[in-house]
């Protein structure tokens, strides 16, 4: 009974850790997702801004038409650039929320035979219910 009553004890500390565990994804998972939301404004920012600089038609000679083609393709690179950075953040998102889900079930998983095995203790520690007999004798009195 003691070795059953340890291994209980160990299966509940065991799932503590994975409950830690599970808050830990959690926590990262979050941070992942508010990534992606900042990456995924900042290229709708940054590509609302290069169409809007290339839709200027009132330029005064050949130069400004020169500098805002080069910041209209600066602004479109860092848009592209940021794009991808938020297509990368999307899969690390994704990934960050598996882990968690993956966290969640171990979690659960220790959890549930922790409290079998403590059910098992305890139907063993229960003193048998009496009248489990026959009786014995009439009912004639």
């Amino acid at each position: 009974m003691h070795a059953e009553a340890a291994r209980v004890r160990r299966l509940y500390r065991l799932e503590k850790v994975r409950a830690i565990a599970r808050q830990a994804a959690a926590r990262e998972a979050a941070e992942a997702e508010g990534t992606l939301a900042q990456l995924e404004a900042l290229a709708a920012r940054t590509g609302a801004m290069a169409e809007d600089y290339r839709g200027r038609t009132a330029l005064a000679d050949g130069l400004e038409l020169r500098q805002l083609g080069s910041f209209v393709s600066g602004l479109s690179a860092i848009s592209a650039t940021t794009r991808g950075d938020a297509v990368q953040a999307r899969l690390i998102a994704d990934r960050k929320q598996q882990d968690l889900a993956q966290a969640e079930r171990r979690r659960a998983a220790v959890e549930d035979r922790a409290r079998a095995g403590q059910r098992a203790l305890d139907q063993r520690l229960q003193t048998p219910a009496l009248g489990g007999r026959r009786p014995v004798g009439t009912d004639l009195e």
